[in-house]
Order: C-alpha cells, then structure tokens, then sequence
C-alpha cells in the first residue's frame, strides 16, 4: 500500500525501547551465540542525507531496493545510522519507533519504511530524491523544508543464516539500538568513513564497501538479542519462555533427531498437551511443524555454503531419503534443492 500524500508527525507514540537489564540464562545465550555464529555479512555505507524539518520519504519495497543495490537478491538488511538530530522510522505493520543522534535502526528484513522528521509533511518516494544509477559520486540527499536537521548514514548487508530468513521472522521488523562501548566506536567510524567518501568508480561499489557495517550490525544484534524486551509472539519471546527455551535449544543442537513431541517435552519437563500449546501460542506453529523448517533453514545454508551431496544435506537434516528430503524442501522453498544448489553456483 503507497504511502505516498499520507501527513506523518511525531505525536505517534514510540513503539518500545529495549530493557537494558534484561538477562539470557546461559542456555538461551548460546542459542543466540550459534544462530550469530552461522551469520555471513557482506554490505556497504551506499548514502548520506541531509534532512531539515519536516521531511518524509518512503522507501522502495523489498524486493526492488535490493535489485538495485545488490543484484539478483531479493532481501538486504537495511540500517540507519542517525548522525545528528533526531526522527521516526515505521514500517507498513504501523510499528513505529523514535530515534536520536547515535541510535542505530535496523531493517533485518529489508521491508519497506518510511522515516520523517518530528513535523507533519508529505511523504515522497525516497527514489524522487536520488540521482539515477549508476552513481559517479557518494550520494547525499539533502531535503526538507528548512527546520532542525537531522544526518542519516544508510547502509545494506547482504546477510544469510535463519536470523535474516523473511519466513521465519526471528526479529522485528524493525527495531532501534543505542550502542555502546566499543559498537559506539564503530558507529563513529561509519560515519566518518561516510562523510568522507566523496566519489566512487562508475558501476562499482567497492570503494565503499568495508568491514565497518559487517561488525557494526553483529555488535549490534548482540546489544538487541541479550536485551530484548519480553514480547508475548515469536522467536526471540520464545528464547525467553521457560517452557519452549529448553525445547528450541534441543532442537537446534541435534536437529538431525528424530523428535517426537513427547521427547521434547521431557526436555522441557511438561505434558505433549502444554508444550503443544505454548508453541502453537508463541510461535505459531505445533512442535514438529517448527522442527521442519528450522531443517529447511539449516538445508538452504549447507546448499548455498557448502558442496556436500544433497544425500549428506538429507541426513544431516534427519531425512532417511533424497526423496522425502526433496519433497520437504520444495514444499517449504517451492523448487527442489538440486535447482536451489545449481541456482546458487550460477
């Protein structure tokens, strides 16, 4: 749905700030640690802008900012550094939050958003503002109606691992980090690295591309993953639930198993009928059904990561046959894996 003609301000109420206090008993914390373990970042500082009171833009959906930045993909994680001032980033779901100069916001699924200021204006698509690709020059927006400014620095990653799947939606869509410490430090440097870049080769992106976004958004997921706050639905509310923490830390350590609902509630010392209904409450889905896509998860990376046999992806997966594990996976991913594996060596 085109936000374009909508009038935002900033009376909307900020969606939620993360509880720094907030403890992961170990076991959770290592579930964290391995699913960040398995995340490979490759991304890029691609503009600044230049922001002055009020001042609206939508971004392209997913799919289409991703062509453009990185093509053939169809997701990127998105981020936003805010250099000075202040403004208001939402996405379609109406999640709004509020940010200010050294607060990082991050899209992990690339969805389309729009940001403004903290005055009621117009929103306009983010593409009326840039030059046409390809770019000779760093772009730098610069746009709005003369009030408080505010400098945004915006990168992408093109990120993999079950974290960044859009299916599974293990995070928000999008949510806003204060660094500190250390990850503060990298915040600085992305943004000094950005106001200096002043030209880059035509048809490349290379010169802008460096480390700082990949250990910027890992430092920063690990800020936002041990301090989440407590949310009734999904993976990261999952991670705290008594009942389910102890079932998900199983099945990511042996998922080649073959589970039964009844073995995984004695891992997590309750009745098949409570674990059942707090998967079904929190994460959407029964047991098993959970357990097949965190297996098609696992399958997808090894496809694009590795050159094991299809067979030895199978059994690593808990499937006893080519055939029931090809028929899994084209279920869940819509082609079969030896098109998925040939498609990604392409």
């Amino acid at each position: 749905m085109s936000m374009l003609g909508r009038r935002r301000g900033s009376h909307d109420c900020d969606a939620g700030s993360v509880d720094p206090n907030t403890v992961l008993e170990p076991r959770t914390q290592d579930t964290l640690s391995k699913a960040l373990s398995n995340v490979h970042l490759d991304g890029a500082i691609f503009l600044r802008a230049e922001y002055t009171d009020g001042w609206a833009y939508e971004s392209p959906a997913a799919a289409d900012l991703a062509g453009l930045l990185r093509p053939g993909r169809k997701r990127l994680v998105l981020f936003h550094i805010v250099a000075a001032g202040s403004c208001w980033v939402s996405v379609e779901s109406g999640e709004k939050h509020h940010a200010q100069e050294g607060d990082v916001i991050v899209l992990p699924y690339g969805d389309q958003h729009t940001m403004s200021g903290n005055s009621d204006a117009v929103v306009v698509p983010i593409a009326g503002l840039l030059a046409p690709l390809p770019w000779t020059e760093f772009p730098v927006i610069q746009y709005g109606a003369g009030g408080p400014r505010t400098d945004v620095v915006c990168g992408y990653l093109d990120a993999d691992g079950p974290l960044f799947d859009p299916d599974l939606r293990a995070l928000p869509s999008v949510f806003v980090v204060r660094p500190s410490g250390a990850a503060a430090g990298w915040v600085q440097a992305s943004i000094g690295y950005a106001l200096e870049q002043s030209t880059i080769t035509a048809g490349s992106n290379e010169s802008v591309t460096s480390r700082l976004p990949e250990l910027l958004l890992t430092e920063i997921l690990r800020i936002y993953l041990a301090s989440t706050p407590s949310l009734g639905q999904g993976w990261l509310a999952a991670l705290h639930d008594p009942v389910l923490a102890p079932a998900l830390a199983a099945l990511h350590k042996s998922p080649e198993r073959k589970w039964t609902i009844a073995d995984l509630a004695i891992e997590s010392a309750v009745s098949r009928s409570v674990l059942d209904e707090q998967f079904r409450k929190v994460l959407g889905q029964p047991p098993i059904r959970y357990l097949t896509e965190w297996r098609m998860h696992l399958a997808q990376q090894m496809l694009t990561e590795t050159n094991l046999l299809i067979a030895t992806v199978a059994h690593k997966t808990g499937y006893d046959s080519v055939e029931a594990f090809s028929r899994a996976f084209k279920r869940s991913r819509g082609i079969a894996p030896s098109h998925w594996k040939t498609s990604r060596e392409r």
